[in-house]
């Protein structure tokens, strides 16, 4: 499923969820942190999980108004950026441990990109003070992408 939006969401929840995507939370038996974003990768089995990317870009959404908060959370922000310094270092880097033993294909590198293209972006515009709309522009029309490709947006 899709989530364009973060409506069913609470920030707690959404905090709780960032953590574990980033491989940052207390509880290592919570079942997102060895799926989750980065915990996916670090054990990599061959497939991207498009549902974390979906869910990340739906914590950004409940998070918004926190990232525009000149006080900004510390843990909040080192997960953030963690999900995209280390994504990018395993995946997408030829030396990273990923690409370097040839466990993700080039095709698999250009998605990760382009997730981590549109999460980074969305999270600039935010601490930025930027408004949603443009923080979330590139993430709905790639949905809209999605959709299209494959007649129900569930996945690439």
């Amino acid at each position: 499923m899709i989530l364009l939006k973060g409506d069913d969401m609470e920030r707690q929840e959404a905090v709780l969820l960032l953590k574990c995507h980033a491989f940052a939370h207390d509880d290592v038996n919570h079942p997102t942190m060895e799926h989750g974003f980065l915990g996916s990768l670090r054990r990599f089995r061959g497939q991207l999980l498009e549902a974390n990317f979906h869910e990340l870009m739906c914590i950004l959404r409940v998070l918004a108004p926190d990232l525009s908060n000149p006080a900004l959370d510390r843990e909040v922000m080192a997960c953030l950026w963690s999900i995209t310094h280390l994504a990018r270092a395993w995946a997408l880097e030829p030396e990273g441990m990923l690409r370097s033993n040839h466990l993700i294909s080039d095709e698999q590198v250009t998605v990760m990109e382009e997730w981590l293209n549109l999460f980074s972006y969305a999270v600039m515009i935010l601490i930025e003070g930027g408004d949603e709309q443009e923080a979330f522009w590139g993430y709905e029309q790639y949905v809209l992408d999605c959709i299209v490709e494959k007649g129900e947006g569930e996945g690439r």
